[in-house]
């Protein structure tokens, strides 16, 4: 099989953001901790390409996936 470097990357990320979000949940930060995990996790989920249905529907996920990581630099 390929390596796939985008979807390891996208995971090593999630798994990091999952832990941020645990760590933050400790000290009472449930809201901003949610949406960490939310926008954290769904970068992975709408890069794999494998459940689209077109191109114009990998085009759109993929576009959702840099639009949540670019909500994760600036806030």
């Amino acid at each position: 099989m390929k390596n796939n470097v985008l979807a390891e990357k996208s995971l090593k990320f999630a798994v990091r953001i999952y832990r941020l979000a645990k760590h933050l949940d400790g000290k009472k930060e449930f809201i901003i901790s949610k949406q960490l995990l939310r926008s954290g996790t769904s970068i992975g989920a709408n890069i794999s390409g494998q459940f689209a249905e077109s191109d114009s529907d990998f085009i759109h996920k993929f576009a959702i996936a840099q639009k949540n990581a670019l909500k994760l630099c600036i806030g």
